[in-house]
């Protein structure tokens, strides 16, 4: 059973050859067995996990219609707000809280009578690249459990590809969605800013936010998108379906696009490592046999990414966090005399150091005399990044690059040195700071037996054609079947 798909599993279950019940007893004695080794859950709810598959049995028993993911096993980040269970973002300040209502993706997941057996673990607030600064554990990588999975939907992707979920729902501001795909060798995707709901979605960079899969498969991602995508009027942000029609990603998954035009940057690309490079080159390869042109194109401002992005990401998390002051909710200080003295003792108690560093960042850049040196000059690249894709996009179908300039590296390798760490996120800031849609496949493994991931970026709202890109690959291809011999 852990060798299938979503998909083969809800088809199995919808035709009664499996039980959800049983699929999910088996999940829970996968987590009960290698949790303690992998690290991917904050929390788990085995009651109301198995209350669903049971009902979900009950409906198929009785010949009733049930949703399109009938059953299957899921987890979710703990970023999304639950009903069941606390929603931590893996900080101490929200350890005990728990929201009054579902975020418009779990409502849908749950509609859809998806299982959800759990909330994986995370960087605090989403801030990181590798899943080392959660303020409750250390997530390990599934294929080396000396190096990171990635971050900062690290325990997503670990627990889709270590087997303790069928598939995963991360969020995505700079990248971690992508990168913990790529460093787990499963697939993970960022739709358009907009594509997805983002109600109930705890905040980090307010337009830079955005939630996706992690899954096994291309057809899983698709899977997951028919039951997320789509306009919520309880978020500003989303898209309306006349603008933005959401279709049926399944229904031409497998039709290949024709006349497929590939760009790639060869300049902006150098900073990958060899094995990095030679795996993109060989992905690139299998598209020309399949009859793709592959063009050269240059996108000057992305040089620029990564530091219009930690100015405009960390504003906007100083502005977002300053909701966490020791009286709404969340951690309250047992130490204060005043309320100036409960603001920031509460804070300095419960907020790890990574949070707190991008909350000053982002208040400086914000602070009088600096707003128009940093910020707002940071909203002028970032326009001009979203130009380079507008250019490059009248030229070609998708643009590919790594995911990442290595393979995951080792746990407390980059941890204390920031600008190392956020340089592992070079080739996935930019498809956040222009709102546009990338996806992560596994495309190979480099010589220490980690997974190499390739990421391809289209033009905004065509997720339908970046899946039907990412199967072109898939098909051709073993990658996504390897899974890790968790053991090791």
């Amino acid at each position: 059973m852990e060798n299938l798909s979503a998909i083969q599993l809800r088809d199995k279950i919808a035709a009664g050859r499996i039980s959800s019940v049983e699929a999910t007893e088996a999940i829970f004695k996968k987590i009960e067995q290698w949790e303690p080794v992998i690290g991917a859950y904050i929390s788990t709810c085995r009651d109301s996990a198995l209350k669903k598959a049971a009902e979900v049995d009950k409906r198929i028993t009785a010949g009733r219609n049930v949703g399109e993911l009938a059953g299957v096993p899921v987890a979710v980040k703990d970023v999304m707000c639950t009903t069941f269970g606390a929603t931590t973002c893996a900080s101490k300040i929200l350890e005990n809280f728990h929201a009054p209502y579902n975020a418009t993706v779990v409502e849908k997941l749950l509609s859809a009578d998806a299982v959800i057996v759990g909330k994986t673990n995370m960087d605090e607030f989403a801030m990181g690249s590798s899943t080392e600064n959660s303020g409750f554990k250390q997530t390990v990588n599934p294929w080396d459990h000396s190096r990171v999975p990635g971050g900062s939907s690290g325990g997503s992707a670990a627990a889709v590809v270590g087997g303790l979920c069928f598939a995963a729902l991360g969020s995505d501001t700079g990248g971690s969605i992508r990168q913990p795909a790529g460093f787990c060798g499963v697939v993970g995707l960022k739709p358009t800013y907009g594509r997805v709901s983002r109600f109930g979605l705890v905040a980090y960079g307010s337009s830079l936010d955005q939630i996706g899969p992690i899954t096994r498969t291309v057809a899983d991602s698709a899977l997951l998108m028919n039951v997320i995508a789509g306009h919520d009027p309880a978020d500003s942000t989303s898209v309306d379906q006349a603008n933005a029609p959401v279709c049926n990603y399944l229904e031409k998954l497998d039709e290949p696009i024709e006349n497929l035009k590939i760009a790639i940057v060869p300049e902006f690309n150098q900073g990958a490592d060899e094995q990095v490079r030679k795996a993109l080159a060989d992905a690139v390869d299998i598209y020309k046999g399949l009859g793709a042109e592959v063009i050269e194109i240059n996108m000057p401002h992305l040089d620029y990414a990564i530091a219009a992005y930690y100015v405009i990401a960390t504003a906007e998390a100083s502005s977002n966090l300053a909701r966490y002051d020791g009286v709404h909710y969340g951690h309250r200080t047992d130490n204060a005399t005043d309320y100036i003295e409960v603001y920031s003792k509460s804070r300095a108690e419960a907020f790890g150091k990574e949070v707190k560093i991008r909350i000053m960042l982002g208040t400086y850049a914000l602070s009088s005399g600096y707003y128009d040196a940093y910020y707002l000059k940071a909203l002028k690249v970032r326009n001009l990044i979203r130009g380079d894709f507008t250019d490059a996009f009248e030229k070609c179908d998708c643009i590919m690059m790594p995911v990442s300039p290595t393979p995951a590296f080792k746990i407390g390798e980059k941890i204390d040195d920031p600008l190392k760490m956020y340089l592992s996120d070079i080739y996935t800031i930019a498809a956040n700071l222009a709102g546009i849609p990338g996806i992560s496949i596994p495309c190979g493994f480099d010589d220490n037996v980690l997974p190499i991931g390739l990421q391809i970026l289209s033009p905004a709202f065509t997720e339908e054609k970046l899946l039907r890109i990412a199967q072109m690959y898939e098909k051709q291809t073993d990658w996504h079947t390897k899974q890790p011999a968790v053991t090791n």
